[in-house]
Formats: structure tokens, C-alpha cells, sequence
């Protein structure tokens, strides 16, 4: 083993195992493909046992891997740490990320109460029971996944991301993690544009990087925020658009109210479901019965969708 600068042998990764109680039901397997979206996202990974990603704490990455020991009803997470010492800060920041990730602590019952006197949504919540909606560590790793795929598949943009974590920092483990600000910030914009990203796009990644770095994406502010703020303050930036606001609203708040309008794909599959119902092929009208669960019907067609991608390739 290579000896250190200093002449001694460098610090061994550690292991750390954190117990993780979320509110039940709750399945990590829907959870995680809810998260994943398409088996193209190299930073969030499921094999069908373990949801595996790297978490970046004070700048130093820990390789993080999550499986499910308890039942739907009675859950029990296990996250295996591994990387340098975790300290009690870190140890604090990563449970609080896993957390809003695999959305944890989101309580439920009245969506599963609402849903019990409609139909048509308690099938569409039966299917995926045990979902929880997950949300994006930052706000600037939303908004970079929205700037990726605007305009191309998702199987496209998530390949763009994969390309710009492999190019920003180096790897924990076989993991990648997401980049930070000051990361993408080292990259000009003819190396963004050599990733596959666009002219356009490339400067608004640098300008979010730019922002992020200065502190003016931080979570903590916009979660203080109405819906209404938030879309303000996030439209005036170049390249972000009102479907980026939502995404951010929902994606990135957890705003659960929130249907994404201007996803494409989004609404074509609530057109699909709708299909066959006693509702008429309306979303606006479907959305607006169910207006407080907008967001979960989001997440419970994504998975929806993801069925029947699978089904359709054998």
C-alpha cells in the first residue's frame, strides 16, 4: 500500500451501520425506482436488494448502502456507511439526507384515507402501496436533473448526468456521487458542451453552479417559502421555466400538492390511466378531484409507467 505524503500509511475506510425507522407502509424497492426513475441513473443504484449512493458530508463522500429488514407495515432500514471515521455531525447529516431521499418521515394516512373513498385512486395507490415520495438531497441537484432533461428522454438527460459526475469528482467506492457547486464550477463550458450538454444549457449549469456556490440555492431558505415565491424566485434564472419551478416544488420541497404541468410524459401517462375509468380523459379535471394529492399521483404513475416499460420489453 502506497505510504501517505506525510510518510505514514493513509486512513482505512471505516464500516458504520445506522438503524432507520420510517413511518410505515413503507417499501424501499418502489421507493427507490420512484427515486431512480430509469435504470440509466448511475448516482441512485438498486439491484433489487440494496439502494446503494454516494453522500458527500463537509466535502468528504461516503459510500452509503441501504437495504429493508422489517416488513411494509413494521419497516426497518439498515444503511451501511463506509468511507473515512463518521463522526456524530455526518452521522447526523446523513441520516437527515436519507431522510428526505427515500422521503421517510412523510406521513401518509390521509392519502391512503382519501384514496379509500375514490375508486379510481385507491387502485392507483393499492398498486404501489408503500411509495413514498422521494425528494432530491439539494436544490441544485434538482435543478440540474431538470436542465438535463429538458427537451430530451429521461434515459438522455441521466446519461448526461452520469457523464458530469465522472468528470467532476472521483468516486467512493464503485459509487459516484452527485456533484457539488464549486465542482462543476472547474468545468468550462466547452467541456459541459463536450459531456453532450447544450450551449444553453451549459450556461445555465454554470450559473446555477454559480449561484449554488454563493449560497443562494440553499434548502433551507426555499423550504421558508410559498409556492408562489419559490416559482418567482426561480424563473428569473436563465433556462429555468415554470416546469422547472414545479419540479423543484415537488421534486425538491416535496411539495406534494404539486403535478408538474409541464412534464410531457407526466401527463401522458395520466392520460393513459385515465383511459378506461368513469373519468373523462381530462387531466386538469382529474387533478383538480384530486388537488391535495397531485404530487403522489405523480410518483404513482411514474411507477405505473415503469411497469408497464417492463412489461412491454418481456
Amino acid at each position: 500500500m502506497a505510504l501517505s505524503r506525510t510518510g505514514s500509511l493513509p486512513p482505512q475506510p471505516t464500516q458504520q451501520i445506522l438503524e432507520l425507522r420510517p413511518r410505515p407502509p413503507f417499501r424501499l424497492d418502489l421507493t427507490a425506482w420512484a427515486l431512480r426513475r430509469r435504470a440509466q441513473n448511475d448516482i441512485d443504484r438498486w439491484d433489487g436488494h440494496t439502494y446503494q449512493r454516494a453522500l458527500v458530508v463537509s466535502g468528504t463522500a461516503y459510500e452509503v448502502s441501504v437495504t429493508q429488514a422489517g416488513s411494509e407495515v413494521r419497516p426497518r432500514l439498515e444503511a451501511v456507511l463506509r468511507g473515512p471515521r463518521v463522526r456524530r455531525g455526518a452521522e447526523a447529516a446523513i441520516r437527515s439526507t436519507l431522510a428526505r431521499l427515500l422521503g421517510l418521515d412523510v406521513d401518509l394516512s390521509g392519502f391512503y384515507a382519501r384514496a379509500a373513498h375514490d375508486r379510481v385512486l385507491a387502485e392507483l395507490a393499492g398498486r404501489s402501496r408503500g411509495v413514498k415520495p422521494p425528494r432530491f438531497p439539494t436544490i441544485f441537484e434538482c435543478l440540474l436533473n431538470a436542465v438535463a432533461c429538458q427537451q430530451l428522454s429521461l434515459e438522455a438527460g441521466l446519461t448526461l448526468l452520469n457523464r458530469l459526475a465522472t468528470t467532476t469528482r472521483a468516486p467512493a467506492g464503485t459509487l459516484r456521487s452527485f456533484p457539488e457547486p464549486s465542482h462543476v464550477l472547474r468545468l468550462s463550458r466547452s467541456t459541459l458542451r463536450s459531456l453532450g450538454f447544450s450551449e444553453r444549457k451549459a450556461e445555465t449549469i454554470h450559473d446555477l453552479a454559480s449561484a449554488g456556490a454563493a449560497g443562494e440555492l440553499e434548502l433551507e431558505v426555499f423550504e421558508q417559502l410559498d409556492d408562489a415565491a419559490v416559482v418567482d424566485s426561480l424563473v428569473q434564472r436563465r433556462g429555468i421555466g415554470p416546469w422547472s419551478a414545479d419540479y423543484v416544488l415537488l421534486r425538491g420541497l416535496g411539495r406534494l400538492h404539486v403535478f408538474p404541468r409541464g412534464d410531457s410524459g407526466a401527463l401522458a401517462g395520466l392520460r393513459r390511466f385515465l383511459v378506461g375509468t368513469e373519468l373523462e380523459d381530462d387531466p386538469d379535471a382529474a387533478l383538480a378531484r384530486w388537488a391535495p394529492d397531485a404530487g403522489l399521483v405523480y410518483f404513482h404513475l411514474l411507477l405505473r409507467g415503469l411497469d408497464e416499460r417492463a412489461k412491454e420489453r418481456g
